[in-house]
């Protein structure tokens, strides 16, 4: 299987590249158009800041290609809110593939921001493709202060207000939690993107 990571200049790179190892799969890191449009599975990872995730992917010349892109997509936390129309984090246009802006998240009295941690997921349709094998008792990883509105939601979080924890879009799917951080539920979870549309034996998520 040929899978591009979308070189961002993110943090987060390396980690999903290894988490990627680890599932039998070694993934490309790259900016290059022509490698993109041409994989089977495309990753859009981001830790960081909306505006400068979109400087760096207009430097790139990326930003019309990815909204076009066909095959299986996977948004990663950063890369979940780049999806969207617009963030209020620098107040940018986004990539305006999922309909609707991404706002600070508004954690309320008592807690925190950043959303720093492990939370669990309320599933809206536990029968989406990235669903299988996962529960409500499944515990992700979350780094965060801005989200994503819950239409189009797969499933939901809370801290304080509700937000967007999975999305899809058409063959875009994007979680806000790190699935590369998330042990053996966020192995689980890449597997499954890695495995959808294809009849084949399951990946191997220890």
């Amino acid at each position: 299987m040929n899978v591009v990571i979308i070189d961002t200049g993110s943090a987060n790179l390396g980690s999903v590249r290894h988490a990627l190892t680890r599932l039998g799969v070694v993934a490309d890191t790259t900016c290059d158009s022509s490698k993109i449009a041409a994989a089977d599975r495309v990753i859009l990872p981001g830790v960081g800041h909306a505006r400068t995730a979109m400087a760096e992917l207009e430097r790139a010349g990326l930003i019309g290609l990815i909204g076009s892109l066909t095959q299986p997509v996977l948004g990663i936390c950063l890369g979940l809110q780049l999806l969207y129309e617009s963030s209020s984090e620098g107040d940018v246009d986004c990539l305006g593939v999922i309909p609707g802006r991404v706002e600070p998240l508004n954690a309320g009295e008592g807690l925190r921001l950043p959303h720093m941690g492990w939370n669990q997921l309320e599933w809206r349709n536990n029968n989406d493709p990235l669903a299988r094998g996962l529960g409500p008792e499944a515990w992700f990883y979350f780094v965060h202060s801005f989200a994503a509105p819950v239409e189009h939601a797969v499933a939901t979080c809370c801290h304080g207000d509700e937000f967007a924890a999975i999305v899809r879009y058409r063959n875009f799917a994007a979680c806000q939690f790190h699935p590369e951080k998330s042990a053996a539920v966020g192995a689980r979870l890449m597997a499954n993107f890695l495995l959808e549309s294809r009849q084949q034996e399951p990946l191997t998520c220890s």
